[in-house]
């Protein structure tokens, strides 16, 4: 059941990053809603990561973002990353950024550090992590930097739907991985639709991004020069010519 809501969770107006003289985000508006996976496609160095870590605020100290970041309406635009994790922003970077030294299920539990500190129970959440990924629970005990690239991706994004956060970004999920596993990890994705969570993805695999997702926007350096539902985007020739790699006859 798709449980797209009609008001954001998440949205941008005019946001802009900055690293010192180069503007490398301007004025970017974007909303995403419970129940919808919005994406971000673009070539590399068009800003998309820097998009993503300015609306988590996690630019590093070289970096600044000027604009509005509103979560179901509040501005947190100046609220430090940990609040943002709080309120229920969740962030898979594309390094991923695992222990490697602890096992999968140490990584994943370590993901529900907000539903310790609310008191809840987290079992019930990995359960559902495990169905979302079986094979996760078959590996339970390895060490996570003895996984493949694909099985270390479904890590991540467990431990980010640990903390079950209302706003799930993930910066380039399909990156390094076998088309097949691509496959496997856009399949889930799609399905988070029926939890309810307002998904916001950046991939360079232009392809994929516009098959899963319902909205989507496109990044040329810095600025969003297109966007709409992805089944307009995927029929219209700027698009085709310079993403899917194919032209209209």
């Amino acid at each position: 059941m798709n449980v797209v809501t009609l008001n954001p969770v998440l949205e941008t107006r005019a946001l802009c990053v900055r690293y010192g003289n180069i503007e490398a985000v301007r004025s970017a508006a974007l909303r995403v809603r419970a129940g919808e996976i919005a994406c971000v496609i673009g070539p590399n160095g068009a800003g998309k990561s820097s998009l993503l870590n300015a609306i988590m605020g996690a630019l590093p100290l070289a970096g600044s973002a000027s604009g509005e970041v509103l979560y179901r309406g509040e501005d947190i635009s100046h609220r430090p990353i940990e609040q943002r994790l709080e309120r229920g922003l969740a962030l898979v970077p594309e390094t991923r950024e695992l222990f490697t030294s602890m096992t999968v299920e140490d990584n994943l539990v370590l993901g529900a550090y907000r539903r310790h500190k609310e008191g809840a129970s987290f079992r019930d959440s990995l359960e559902n992590i495990y169905r979302l990924f079986p094979r996760l629970r078959e590996r339970r005990l390895q060490l996570a930097g003895t996984m493949s690239g694909g099985e270390r991706q479904m890590v991540a994004i467990g431990r980010a739907l640990m903390s079950d956060p209302q706003v799930l970004m993930l910066d380039e999920p399909s990156l390094g991985l076998a088309p097949l596993i691509v496959r496997d990890v856009l399949n889930v994705i799609d399905r988070l639709r029926d939890t309810g969570v307002a998904t916001l993805l950046i991939e360079q695999n232009s392809r994929a991004a516009l098959q899963v997702a319902d909205y989507g926007y496109v990044l040329e350096l810095g600025d969003i020069t297109l966007e709409g539902p992805t089944a307009e985007l995927r029929s219209d020739p700027r698009v085709i010519d310079a993403y899917l790699g194919a032209r209209r006859a």
